[in-house]
């Protein structure tokens, strides 16, 4: 039986170094909501796979292996300490996917994806270790932090409705999913109506689950997928392959000049990574004031030795695409805004984070639920990207201070989507000194908008 905390303090934790262990069922309450949206919501995980087998060539059982092992994976973030739902660097695949396919397919494109994700999982492991993850975390003007958050929102956006995307493939799915998607997350009117109505109120705790569901039934009747072929038992994944093939176990380490030349996209990979921490940061904190019961310990420096660790392992063991990020934000602000109704509807962040990533877990293992969503892996995975959109553009306006702020973030932020991170990290660096000059990381003393351009 878990053992509840004091109002007000911390949830209770084995102390391990930098890290807090907490276990279910002893150290949070299982939240089965949470968990059942999980069961559904691996169909995103899953969407790794059309990815993997685009630019390496991956079997299906191969990649099913590499999606399998990174979902073992994202159970560590809350085990150890760090109270969010963890995912991919969604914004940063294009530019992933750009540089590795700079490289003839075959074991040299596997190389230079090992080196990419081995150098980012170092760099993120050195800032944590060092303590400098928390000082960059506030050495970032905020009119760049801004842009970057605002940047990965307009990138999650574009990548759904741009010419021959995933909208063009499933434009009825998408619209009808994303739609309600939205009214039970976000709308005020449900808010109010799941208070007072006891079926509402169930769905409201489901949270995306609903979502998946529908979207399995009205793909079809569209015509933008097939009915399901349901299967049942458990998968069969290849790691036999994946380590033969696909890693540094069969094809030994790569040359250190693809670590050189890994080093500029790594940079640029990793300031989309450092919005997702300030997403994370601010999500939390969104909800701080709601939750008085709960004190809740968000360190950047524990989440980067978590996350870096996660990027290391994979690059040795299975290299993936999509690399392992400290945020999902779709289902972070799922999550939260569950956990915003109080102590009954969520005991504590860990459970609700915990328990949905249990769940995923659970369903990338059963083949009836792999089977049944299987066809609408496109859409779940514009759904993610959309609301994750939505909370990225919210967030990155937020951060800023002043309009003066805002109108370089706005810029920074479309520079992203046109030409990549380090273009942008570029020009934002321009625009601050040539606005602010002197007071370049101070930028506003306070938060100042006002209706007029000054």
């Amino acid at each position: 039986m878990w053992k509840d905390r004091i109002d007000g303090e911390e949830s209770p934790f084995i102390p391990l170094g930098p890290f807090k262990l907490r276990l279910p069922f002893i150290h949070y309450r299982f939240e089965w909501p949470d968990y059942f949206q999980g069961l559904l919501m691996c169909a995103v995980d899953l969407a790794a796979i059309p990815l993997m087998i685009e630019l390496l060539g991956m079997p299906f059982d191969v990649a099913l292996a590499v999606v399998l092992m990174n979902g073992l994976l994202y159970l560590t973030h809350h085990l150890l300490g760090d109270p969010v739902v963890p995912g991919w660097i969604t914004p940063a695949i294009p530019l992933i996917m750009a540089y590795c396919m700079t490289f003839p397919e075959g074991p040299e494109r596997v190389h230079s994806l090992v080196a990419f994700q081995m150098t980012l999982g170092i760099f993120a492991i050195v800032l944590g270790m060092t303590g400098m993850a928390s000082k960059v975390v506030g050495f970032i003007p905020q009119s760049i932090k801004s842009g970057v958050i605002l940047g990965a929102g307009f990138a999650a956006v574009n990548s759904v409705f741009v010419a021959g995307g995933r909208f063009d493939s499933f434009p009825w799915s998408i619209s009808i999913a994303v739609g309600i998607a939205f009214y039970l997350i976000f709308s005020r009117h449900f808010a109010a109506l799941k208070t007072t109505n006891a079926l509402l109120g169930l769905i409201g705790k489901l949270g995306i689950f609903p979502i998946i569901i529908l979207a399995v039934l009205i793909a079809p009747v569209f015509g933008e997928a097939p009915w399901p072929d349901i299967e049942w038992g458990l998968i069969s994944p290849d790691f036999t392959k994946l380590f033969q093939e696909y890693t540094v176990i069969g094809l030994g380490f790569p040359p250190i000049a693809m670590f050189i030349s890994a080093i500029p996209t790594v940079l640029a990979a990793y300031i989309i990574l450092f919005g997702d921490v300030l997403q994370s940061r601010a999500l939390i904190a969104e909800a701080d004031h709601l939750r008085p019961d709960e004190r809740i310990d968000y360190n950047p420096n524990r989440a980067h030795l978590i996350f870096g660790g996660r990027n290391t392992f994979m690059s040795i063991f299975g290299p993936d695409i999509v690399m392992c990020g400290p945020l999902w934000a779709a289902m972070q602000v799922v999550v939260i805004e569950r956990y915003k109704d109080g102590k009954a509807a969520m005991n504590s962040l860990f459970g609700g984070s915990g328990s949905f990533r249990w769940g995923t877990n659970t369903g990338l293992l059963l083949l009836p639920i792999v089977s049944l969503v299987e066809p609408i892996l496109g859409i779940a995975l514009s759904l993610t990207l959309l609301i994750q959109g939505y909370v990225s553009v919210r967030i990155g306006i937020l951060e800023s201070r002043s309009n003066r702020d805002l109108g370089i973030a706005g810029i920074i932020g479309a520079v992203l989507v046109a030409r990549g991170a380090t273009w942008a990290f570029a020009v934002g660096i321009i625009l601050t000194l040539l606005v602010y000059g002197s007071d370049f990381f101070r930028g506003e003393n306070e938060k100042i908008f006002t209706k007029d351009l000054d």
